[in-house]
């Protein structure tokens, strides 16, 4: 049986603010607004709000979004964070691992019911082995805390589905239109919300790319996207820099895109 919900709200960096998926609107619409989509054609009274803002790092959403979500009393709660800080040479598992449990645990006393999802590694970006190995620390941290505190668990990681490059934008680190739908599925059915068989629907077969071809993406993505993220880096910018919640408050999902 579903769980039903008055107010959800989404708390996140770019993946659950819906990069790269584009709404007819102009604004990014992504899992977390086709996963309250989904619950809102069961329940037509449900409010959704979404707080997440791209690039921001995981001390940066404990520290600006858990309070306003406080503030609206929701009682469903999305917290995926952390992906960002395992691309930086910063990353620190051990000590993330504190702050995650008392977020998680201000979160579910508030009465909140807690959705946590597990990362995944794009499968297209430079230094493969060592993000896969940040993941996968991430991912322990994030499964101790998910059973600790009775949180429910999305375990992306363990979908093999993932690794299609279809599933991820041009850029190569946020999710395609179809990755987003792909995890919205997911979404739905840890909440046992029927989903849009259309999300999960398996993926005609990849025509093959030549060597050039593959050479000459290469090529533009590291001139389009590698690049522009480095200079951020050493410049001490954020691709959130002046960017502010698409949902700020809880509001009736009806204009949400689908």
């Amino acid at each position: 049986m579903a769980e039903r919900f008055t107010g959800y709200v989404a708390l996140g960096d770019s993946f659950t603010e819906g990069m790269n998926d584009h709404g007819g609107d102009g604004i990014f619409r992504g899992w977390a607004d086709l996963a309250a989509t989904r619950m809102a054609e069961a329940d037509p009274e449900l409010k959704y709000a979404n707080l997440a803002i791209r690039g921001k790092l995981f001390d940066e959403v404990v520290d600006e979004q858990v309070p306003a979500a406080l503030r609206l009393r929701p009682d469903l709660v999305s917290f995926v964070a952390g992906g960002n800080d395992a691309l930086r040479t910063s990353f620190d598992p051990a000590r993330m691992a504190g702050r995650f449990h008392e977020a998680i645990r201000v979160l579910t006393a508030s009465g909140a019911r807690v959705l946590m999802s597990t990362g995944f590694h794009p499968p297209r970006l430079p230094a493969h082995r060592l993000l896969r190995k940040r993941i996968v620390a991430l991912n322990e941290i994030i499964r101790k805390v998910a059973k600790r505190h009775d949180a429910a668990l999305v375990d992306l990681f363990a979908d093999e589905a993932f690794a299609d490059t279809r599933m991820w934008s041009e850029d190569r680190l946020h999710m395609s239109a179809l990755g987003h739908r792909r995890v919205a599925h997911h979404v739905c059915q840890a909440l046992s919300v029927d989903p849009d068989p259309k999300w999960s629907a398996p993926l005609p077969t990849a025509p093959g790319k030549s060597w050039l071809r593959r050479r000459r993406e290469d090529a533009a993505w590291t001139r389009e996207h590698a690049l522009p993220w480095v200079q951020r880096r050493f410049t001490g910018q954020s691709s959130g820099d002046m960017i502010t919640p698409k949902r700020p408050q809880l509001m009736p999902v009806s204009q949400v895109g689908s």
